[in-house]
């Protein structure tokens, strides 16, 4: 009890006073929490049908700016191989988590799934037409281990892939993948195998302006069918007008190298599949950053769900505002 009773301190604290929780000039330091004092700015990604190792990492990699490779899965097996009667043959039995469309809320616990069905009536459902379901975090290679054969990992890009864990993501025609950033910073190849997926994306520093939920990786704002008018509620979250990233749409054989921590909303017009393919930051402060997010911050968040969820809801939401208000004021 003493110890959730500190916990609870703590974070109270974080509210009251969050500068000087940041500068660590408190009992209670939580590290590598980041917090920088019309219609949303959004210009097309930079898109290569190929790109020259150095261009790459001088232009995009270093800066941490997100660009399409056309062509960089044309020469895998994968490119023409991998398609949805493939993947029932080879792992149609398997039970996976299935997910909607709806958004988190006060009472949510992280990643919970919303039904369960074998791969292959999952598929079989999403052929038949609209389904907003939607599997993330698949590691189908546990599963078709000979499935590793039909890609090349592009070390000539990037270095430092997480081997272990190439995903797949999937996703019915209408499904959608709500804004957030990956919770462990990983840099990302993010390559589209079936139908096409609009993208949403913002840097990092845009998050008080996206209305980050605090102790999560989510946005408090809703995103849906954001490029048909009206649908963005620019009244209830007028900071996302001041925010700055990028639309586009991915097609069969896009790769997306999406830089550490970006803001991703990702929409499919298509029922389809895309495989990512993960990369540590290679810095110690930046390992230290995504450890932080997955066992310290995702930790508190859990604890208090579970301990005051109504509360701690309320207590994030107040905080949302106030930064994205803020941000407001800045820009005058």
């Amino acid at each position: 009890m003493e110890c959730k009773a500190s916990l609870i301190k703590a974070v109270l604290f974080y509210f009251e006073q969050p500068d000087k929780y940041l500068s660590g000039n408190c009992c209670f330091f939580l590290p590598f929490i980041f917090v920088k004092n019309g219609i949303m700015q959004l210009r097309p990604v930079a898109t290569f049908d190929t790109i020259d190792p150095e261009e790459f990492r001088k232009n995009y990699y270093e800066p941490g700016v997100p660009v399409v490779i056309k062509k960089l899965s044309h020469d895998w097996p994968a490119y023409t191989k991998w398609n949805w009667d493939y993947f029932k043959q080879l792992v149609g039995d398997q039970k996976v988590p299935l997910y909607h469309n709806e958004k988190s809320d006060a009472y949510t616990p992280v990643n919970r799934a919303d039904d369960y069905k074998t791969f292959g009536e999952y598929i079989d459902m999403i052929r038949k037409g609209p389904a907003a379901w939607r599997i993330f975090l698949f590691n189908i290679m546990d599963h078709a281990p000979q499935l590793v054969n039909d890609f090349t990992w592009p070390e000539h890009l990037m270095k430092g892939f997480l081997k272990k864990y190439p995903m797949l993501f999937t996703g019915g025609a209408g499904s959608i993948t709500h804004m957030h950033f990956d919770i462990d910073l990983s840099h990302i190849f993010h390559t589209q195998f079936a139908g096409r997926k609009r993208v949403l994306m913002f840097p990092f520093k845009e998050q008080h302006k996206l209305y980050r939920k605090p102790f999560e990786v989510l946005s408090l704002a809703d995103f849906s069918n954001y490029y048909e008018e009206g649908k963005v509620n620019y009244e209830e979250f007028p900071a996302l007008k001041l925010a700055e990233g990028f639309d586009f749409i991915l097609e069969h054989g896009d790769t997306l190298f999406m830089p550490s921590g970006y803001w991703h909303h990702m929409e499919y017009l298509e029922s389809g599949f895309a495989m990512s393919l993960r990369s540590m930051l290679p810095s110690l402060s930046g390992k230290l950053k995504g450890v932080w997010n997955l066992f310290g911050m995702r930790s508190i968040d859990t604890v208090m769900k579970k301990t005051a969820p109504g509360w701690w809801y309320k207590r994030k939401e107040k905080r949302v505002f106030a930064n994205a208000e803020r941000e407001l004021t800045v820009a005058g």
